[in-house]
């Protein structure tokens, strides 16, 4: 049989882990569903039981000027940890998982749980092209936002595996 086809299948790692092969449409769904539920369990986990008890803790001492700041300072923060989990459990593909679990930030507008609200900066992007006056208010959201895609994905970089060898005192 010279062309009998074989079999694609999780291919084994130096390390003698199990790497799934992103060839196979199944290992592809595993991945994106095991980073979706991760990243909405942890984030949500950090939002209530971290982020809004931390919030409710400071805003005696930080004033009602600077809430908005402090919201989005640990909202950042739960991103990137988010991204972080997300990237150690997608290994070693961790921005396939941390895209797909970006789509599922991108549908809805989560806006009294989460700053992020991709639909409505879409608005915006229409309402700026038929009046100036959303201009100002379009540039805050797409920083705002960029800032917190940006920290899930800078997160999910540092889940990865370091590729590096450590420093060591002794040369080999």
């Amino acid at each position: 049989m010279p062309n009998a086809k074989v079999s694609e299948s999780p291919t084994r790692e130096p390390s003698g882990a199990w790497r799934p092969d992103l060839k196979n449409s199944g290992h592809r769904w595993l991945i994106a569903a095991r980073s979706i539920l991760i990243g909405w369990a942890m984030l949500l986990s950090i939002h209530y039981l971290v982020e809004l008890p931390l919030l409710l803790l400071t805003r005696p001492l930080l004033g009602a000027s600077w809430i908005a700041t402090a919201q989005l300072a640990f909202s950042c923060i739960a991103f990137a940890a988010t991204g972080w989990v997300i990237g150690y459990f997608s290994r070693p593909h961790s921005l396939f998982g941390l895209l797909a679990f970006a789509a599922t930030l991108m549908i809805w507008d989560f806006n009294p749980v989460l700053p992020l609200n991709v639909p409505w900066l879409v608005r915006l992007l229409i309402d700026s092209f038929r009046d100036q006056r959303y201009v100002d208010s379009l540039v805050t959201t797409t920083l705002s936002d960029a800032l917190l895609f940006g920290c899930l994905i800078g997160g999910g970089a540092l889940g990865r595996p370091s590729q590096a060898r450590p420093l060591s005192v002794f040369r080999t």
